[in-house]
């Protein structure tokens, strides 16, 4: 039921019911300030929801999620959920990927990576001899990298000495790319491609991915592994409205809020479908440029969030195109025995990433997940449940006609299915018996992204997770107003919105805190 048209007041309203939405919202009520979620859509989670085709439901995003880690060991995602009181029934991918492809000097690729540190350095070691220190240099590194960002999350004021002298590693690679990284540490160029595979997870080749960004995700997954939610990525956000709920918090559900109103050059409230609402501070789980550029009056965006998007020049991270399919058989009926199996026509990730923009008829890469092997209650008994995912390129989805849609993305998934038989012989051909194809135009239709990214600018350069982290609040300098999710300092991917509005949410109600003592004072 709407909401009654009249002026309402919160503390803090929350736009956008997103991963960084709900747990800003659920830290912000349970630090006593009284939080207004407001969604367009009719349930909550963005991309961490789902769908049902037939017999089958689907999960629309996610492929696995890190930083959940084991009961003894929990990451920072399960201790978040554990903390909340939310009893997720979690499935362990055993395995991190099979790639397959050709390496970057053109001989056949076909390797299994499993997961765990010490199992992913045996590994190497009989891929290509010699690594072993190697590798285990790169972890310790990939140790301190992480030891290095708890210290400056963790914290409103920092010592640059102390962090030059406990993470001096961290603070020379920190402005660098993966290859420059990879380099400087003398691995083969076979490990590397080995290494590169999950370039795709963050949505930017190892030349301009951050090196912090891709040590904090290879750490994670290898230490505390990568899972999936029993019940898909709704069964997350379900719980986290309901908690949210529980605390006392309030949701309005098919609200748009096109707008945040401003008084004296600060946040007063949020204007929505129904009826402006107060606050005395708002967070946008939104794209920043949609936030700036359409939800803020001009007047009020400051010549260094202009100089920022300029800066940043509208690159994006990944704008999916994804094929999911019920289909008739087992995975066994098929010979399917990998959860996931990343396709490349090479593991030079700078190739592959400027034959993916140049449009798909370049584009050799793609990822094939199969769900049932991890949760084999993915689907009903006798199916299985699998998706083939790609990239899109703004040069093929930008100036396509609305009439040539339906044509275009069916072509392109007739495509991707073909090249999974060809890289691996799996057939789906005569099995499909629920098919849904999510393009970019979905994506930007169903988030309101710029061209369907799913995710925000990309960490890469000057900006990446560190600098963020450092400006922290120089960047974010409207009075009362923080974007948060995929835009934000902990970069892209579930996990990372999820920690970003966490640590968001810790800086906003502090300020209201002060501002509660200026107030009494």
């Amino acid at each position: 039921m709407a909401p009654e048209k009249q002026i309402r007041e919160y503390d803090v309203v929350v736009v956008g019911a997103g991963n960084a939405g709900l747990i800003a919202a659920i830290s912000l009520q349970k630090a006593g300030k009284k939080t207004l979620i407001v969604e367009q859509h009719n349930l909550p989670g963005g991309c961490a929801s789902s769908y049902v085709r037939g017999r089958f439901e689907i999960d629309p995003s996610l492929h696995e999620l890190a930083s959940v880690g084991r009961p003894a060991n929990p990451g920072a995602v399960r201790k978040m959920f554990d903390d909340l009181g939310l009893d997720i029934k979690w499935c362990n991918v055993k395995d991190c990927f099979r790639a397959v492809g050709k390496y970057s000097d053109g001989t056949p690729m076909d390797v299994t990576i499993p997961s765990g540190r010490q199992e992913l350095i045996n590994t190497m070691e009989s891929l290509v001899p010699g690594t072993r220190k190697k590798m285990e240099k790169l972890f310790r590194l990939f140790d301190e990298v992480s030891d290095g960002l708890d210290y400056f999350s963790d914290k409103t004021e920092y010592s640059i000495k102390y962090a030059v002298k406990h993470f001096s590693n961290m603070m020379i690679v920190g402005s660098h790319s993966c290859k420059t990284v990879f380099k400087a540490l003398l691995l083969p160029q076979k490990c590397i491609d080995i290494l590169s595979t999950y370039w795709s997870y963050l949505g930017v080749d190892m030349g301009h991915m951050s090196f912090l960004h891709y040590a904090m995700m290879v750490r994670s997954y290898m230490d505390e592994g990568a899972y999936i939610p029993m019940f898909t990525s709704h069964e997350l956000s379900v719980a986290l409205e309901d908690k949210f709920r529980e605390l006392g918090g309030e949701i309005w559900f098919h609200c748009r809020a096109p707008s945040f109103l401003f008084e004296n050059g600060a946040v007063c409230g949020v204007r929505t479908m129904y009826g402006d609402v107060k606050c005395r501070y708002a967070l946008a789980n939104v794209n920043e440029d949609i936030v700036y550029g359409k939800m803020v009056p001009k007047e009020i965006v400051t010549s260094r969030l202009r100089r920022l998007s300029n800066a940043r020049k509208q690159k994006y991270g990944a704008r999916m195109f994804t094929v999911h399919m019920g289909l008739d058989v087992t995975k066994e009926e098929l010979g399917i025995k990998d959860y996931s199996v990343f396709m490349m026509g090479s593991a030079d990730s700078e190739k592959e990433y400027k034959g993916i923009m140049k449009g798909f008829d370049s584009n050799e890469f793609s990822i094939f997940v199969c769900y049932n092997v991890v949760n084999p209650k993915a689907s009903p008994e006798g199916t299985c449940l699998v998706s083939i995912t790609t990239f899109g390129s703004p040069v093929d989805w930008n100036p396509l006609k609305a009439e040539d849609y339906a044509r275009y993305k069916t072509e392109c998934a007739q495509v991707l299915i073909r090249k999974l038989r060809e890289n691996t012989g799996i057939d789906l051909e005569g099995h499909v018996e629920e098919i849904a194809i999510a393009t970019p135009w979905t994506f930007a239709r169903y988030l309101g992204t710029p061209e369907g990214c799913v995710y925000g600018h990309e960490t890469s350069g000057w900006d990446d997770i560190i600098s963020r982290t450092l400006q922290i609040n120089k960047d974010y300098p409207v009075k009362g107003l923080r974007p948060i999710g995929a835009g934000g300092p902990r970069g892209d991917g579930y996990s990372s919105a999820y920690m970003c509005g966490e640590l968001m949410a810790d800086i906003v109600s502090k300020e209201l805190d002060g501002m509660e003592a200026g107030d009494e004072k």
